[in-house]
């Protein structure tokens, strides 16, 4: 049975930086308060021209120079976001077209916090099955287009960014060995987005 290992790994996060005390002037908080609380200083925000797919890509890039592999030879690529593109085509699938990963297959999942552990965890089993060699993963967001920025509660939390991991097959022992997967739906109403689905369709359509 061949072994997963993380071979390359890449980021990428906007240049434009929220500080808590920009966030301060928004919203009853200061930099003190949050940083207690989430250890967080300051987050990315993505320009207007930025997209999952963009800053996924930059990451999936960066990621294939580490592992010194060319985006022909990925056999599949799974992306993890809370804030996709599109409903569908899934971002994976753009992100495939952009890298000229033409032999790889592609798709999205969506598990929130832990969509990129879930995300690696499936493209190990993928190698451990001995289906495939070569997976990227990359996990991209741009919640700041989603978030409420006057509650101080959740605005604090999110920002915008991408990374990615190449697993590669291997006869050496090692890499992700095993994950253990766990989901409690009945939190669901904690930490939510209402629109867009096809229960709260979005009411209007940009072509631009």
């Amino acid at each position: 049975m061949p072994f997963a290992h993380i071979t390359g790994w890449g980021m990428y996060v906007p240049e434009p930086v929220l500080t808590n005390d920009d966030i301060s002037k928004l919203v009853d908080t200061n930099d003190e308060w949050i940083r207690d609380r989430t250890g967080i200083r300051e987050r990315r925000i993505a320009r207007e021209n930025e997209f999952p797919s963009t800053m996924g890509v930059e990451a999936a890039i960066r990621a294939l120079q580490v592992a010194n592999l060319a985006p022909t030879e990925l056999d599949l690529i799974i992306c993890t976001s809370s804030s996709p593109e599109y409903i569908f085509p899934a971002t994976a699938c753009i992100i495939q077209d952009q890298i000229g990963a033409t032999k790889a297959g592609a798709f999205d999942i969506q598990a929130a916090c832990t969509g990129f552990i879930f995300a690696t965890n499936m493209g190990a089993q993928a190698i451990r099955s001995g289906s495939i060699k070569n997976v990227l993963i990359v996990g991209t967001e741009v919640l700041s287009r989603f978030v409420n920025w006057k509650d101080r509660n959740t605005c604090i939390l999110f920002g915008d960014g991408a990374g990615a991991f190449v697993l590669q097959a291997s006869d050496v022992p090692g890499g992700v060995m095993s994950a253990v997967m766990h989901s409690d739906g009945s939190g669901a109403d904690s930490l939510t987005l209402l629109g867009g689905g096809s229960r709260h369709p979005a009411t209007g359509v940009d072509h631009s």
